[in-house]
């Protein structure tokens, strides 16, 4: 990454799209073609992996660390593909712009899927089918019947299924793979459309010079397959339940810190097996993205560990984990780490040790550069080494106009001021903090599409230490205009970064 580039962080859930939520059709590849002309390099998007719960909607609460959210699949290339007739996407719901609505989209969905899959099955030429199932056998097989246990017991989570499902005897699995046999080819088949459906986009981007940075969560849920399949992995009970809780103590975005709630990981049973679930995770995050953004990181490190019995994350304690032993690992498989670190929050001189022994550019975040510590907060672009990823904000924060409006007390926006020099408006200052970012040092830098436009409090993506009203922002189609493009692009060339 020693080459200046620019980027924009949209999720593929904030695309714009006839259906109720973003997903792989014509619209994602109108904003790639809006990347092009704005003269950006990388399009940078949150996990893709399936969620825990979808009417949660949190893309970081997963069901799987291999397996895809299918939701993003498009009814369009769906048609395209002959699987859909019109008639069958006939009538759409009156599904809410500029919002996901979860509630609705789902159910429509699904019943789109089931008759794609209906058609799909009568095929004889399945070639392609069959071979990605070969291919991605170790981890498919297991959540697809996961997924079709968890309709067959009726949500329930699989610590509470009958034991011998919960524990997986190999006789009632075979019972029940047999018994199931419709559920568990249809979720095969969903996973192969949403590989075909993305590998299309991704190659479209690649033609068009756009690289994907992913988002790889360092955690996933306890109702996940990963933790039925691998428990020994995971700090779990006589019962195979949590009995340690990841989250992050009390700081900048919650007094009583963030209770996640997610299984921790037995570091020392995973040393033992040389980190194999791991580098198979690693793996396949490298092939499905060009850079991975990896969540958490100084939980490698050292993490926030809290007894499952709490209801906050005040009474929690740090633990240790190997994490030169294990991105050493890493290095020794791979031939390079292509990998972005998300190294805010309490970082602590072990966790930067780490960062810099690998080389891994960490992230600089302009939202948090004007607070007590001005002016030599690590924010600050005077502060920068060439080797980080420079953000006006992230998928965390409110958006610049946001904060400026209704976070920010008057001394920080007294630093801003004094930090640019001169007086600057609530309509304009989202373009200063995106001049601010690309005249920096850093390599890259990487801007939401919220604050491209100029957008308030109402387009933030998340709220940290919340539960409801997350996830749902998207993008307006009008929104992509060509002056739009073209003001970018100038900012991009001037600083260097086409």
């Amino acid at each position: 990454m020693k080459k200046r580039t620019s980027g924009i962080l949209l999720h593929v859930t904030s695309l714009p799209s006839s259906y109720g939520i973003g997903d792989f059709g014509s619209d994602a590849y109108k904003f790639v073609d809006f990347l092009s002309k704005a003269k950006q390099s990388f399009w940078q998007i949150l996990p893709l992996s399936a969620m825990n719960s979808p009417f949660d909607s949190s893309p970081y609460n997963i069901i799987s660390a291999f397996a895809y959210n299918t939701f993003l699949i498009s009814p369009e290339l769906l048609i395209h593909e002959g699987l859909l007739n019109k008639k069958d996407v006939y009538p759409i719901p009156r599904f809410p712009k500029g919002k996901t609505n979860y509630k609705d989209v789902i159910p429509y969905k699904k019943k789109l899927f089931r008759t794609a899959f209906e058609r799909f099955k009568k095929r004889k030429d399945r070639d392609e089918y069959e071979k990605f199932s070969t291919e991605n056998s170790s981890w498919l097989e297991d959540f697809a019947l996961f997924k079709a246990l968890k309709t067959h017991f009726k949500g329930r989570v699989w610590s509470e299924w009958p034991i011998e499902a919960r524990d997986r005897k190999p006789e009632a699995m075979r019972s029940l793979i047999k018994d199931l046999h419709d559920e568990i080819e249809m979720e095969k088949f969903l996973q192969y459309i949403f590989i075909q459906q993305w590998s299309l986009l991704k190659y479209y981007c690649h033609e068009k010079g756009i690289r994907i940075i992913g988002d790889m969560p360092i955690y996933v849920g306890h109702d996940s397959v990963d933790c039925w399949t691998h428990p020994g992995i995971f700090k779990l009970d006589k019962n195979k339940r949590p009995s340690a809780v990841s989250g992050v103590p009390p700081g900048y975005f919650s007094k009583t810190g963030q209770l996640w709630g997610n299984p921790v990981y037995r570091w020392d049973i995973l040393k033992e097996k040389k980190y194999d679930w791991w580098v198979k995770r690693v793996e396949h995050n490298f092939k499905l993205y060009d850079l991975v953004r990896i969540d958490h990181f100084r939980g490698f490190v050292g993490y926030w560990e809290v007894p499952a019995t709490k209801k906050t994350a005040v009474k929690g304690k740090w633990v240790k984990a190997p994490a030169l032993d294990f991105f050493n690992r890493l290095k020794n498989r791979f031939r390079r780490l292509p990998m972005i670190v998300e190294d805010l929050g309490l970082i602590t001189p072990d966790v930067r040790k780490v960062v810099e022994h690998f080389a891994f550019p960490g992230m600089k975040v302009l939202l948090f550069a004007f607070g007590e510590d001005y002016p030599t907060n690590p924010h600050l672009p005077h502060t920068y080494e060439k080797n980080c990823v420079v953000y006006t904000g992230t998928h965390d924060n409110n958006t610049v106009r946001g904060w400026f409006r209704t976070e920010a007390r008057n001394e920080n926006k007294r630093r801003v001021l004094d930090y640019l020099g001169r007086k600057v408006s609530e309509q304009e200052i989202h373009w200063e903090f995106i001049r601010l970012a690309m005249m920096s040092v850093g390599n890259m830098v990487i801007i939401p599409m919220q604050d491209v436009l100029g957008l308030g409090e109402e387009a933030r993506m998340n709220r940290p230490a919340t539960r409801k009203g997350n996830w749902k922002w998207r993008l307006l189609p009008e929104q992509l205009t060509s002056s739009l493009a073209e003001k970018l692009s100038d900012i991009t060339e001037n600083y260097g970064r086409a």
